[in-house]
């Protein structure tokens, strides 16, 4: 059983929603980000999302954007977030990790020898939000028989004549994204997310977390309710941005997760 969906088992069998947090690689820096990484599951997170900088982000909204900027300048790169990931395995070895970014970089290191780097290192999942599933091809096979997930993600606007496009290859977990955008905008009336939560079940068995929009402890209570587990990026990185110390941040997080768990 594979780190990601032992997580799931677990929660569910105490009847909880998993919680599920995003921070990108190397912002403000490599050893902020190390820090940061290292308190999250003592701060209730269930499965870390890692961003991976890239230099033209096209799903990310600014604050993300400008989190990968700062990340590059300082000198991240793919070979460094790996890295993490191998430090953060040195004290946890059950947190799943997820690697989030785009497939410019994995392309440029090369599809086969990064499955191998990032499964050494201890990646459990991937996300990468521009290789939709005509491209499974490319690295949604490959990296599921190096036994790393593919998390696809979902939309308002993955219909029932898309949904048997995407879902056969995925596998984690379904990551829905609540509304029509980019990270950090808007937000969706948890309604309208469980009505589309229940109809994405209908065609799979995989759990589907909610992300995009979700800023508060009431929002991840909120989302948690009707999903299997709540995404927060933006606003954690927002508390990067603005220079909070890492245990402020992780203050900040342990209240979302609270939310999160106590739906």
């Amino acid at each position: 059983m594979t780190r990601i969906a032992a997580k799931f088992a677990d929660l569910k069998s105490q009847g909880k929603s998993a919680f599920v947090s995003y921070i990108m690689a190397g912002d403000p820096d490599y050893d902020t980000t190390l820090a940061v990484m290292n308190g999250l599951p003592g701060a209730g997170v269930d499965i870390i999302e890692l961003g991976a900088p890239f230099t033209d982000p096209m799903a990310d909204g600014p604050t993300i954007q400008l989190a990968g900027q700062r990340a590059l300048d300082g000198g991240m790169t793919l070979k460094k977030t790996l890295q993490l990931v191998t430090e953060f395995r040195k004290t946890d070895d059950t947190t799943p990790i997820v690697l989030m970014g785009y497939y410019n970089p994995i392309y440029s290191h090369g599809v086969d020898a990064f499955l191998v780097d990032a499964k050494a290192a201890g990646v459990d999942g991937l996300i990468v939000v521009d290789l939709p599933p005509e491209e499974d091809s490319e690295l949604c096979i490959p990296a599921g028989k190096a036994g790393i997930d593919f998390i696809r993600l979902t939309t308002p606007t993955t219909d029932e004549r898309r949904l048997p496009t995407v879902l056969p290859n995925t596998s984690g977990f379904i990551y829905y994204v609540a509304i029509t955008g980019i990270t950090g905008s808007g937000s969706a009336s948890p309604e309208t997310v469980g009505r589309e939560v229940a109809r994405i079940k209908q065609s799979t068995d995989l759990p589907v977390c909610v992300g995009f929009g979700i800023k508060t402890p009431q929002d991840a209570a909120a989302m948690a309710a009707v999903a299997d587990g709540a995404v927060v990026g933006s606003a954690i990185v927002q508390k990067l941005a603005d220079g909070d110390s890492v245990e402020t941040v992780l203050d900040f997080v342990k209240d979302l997760a609270d939310g999160a768990h106590s739906a």
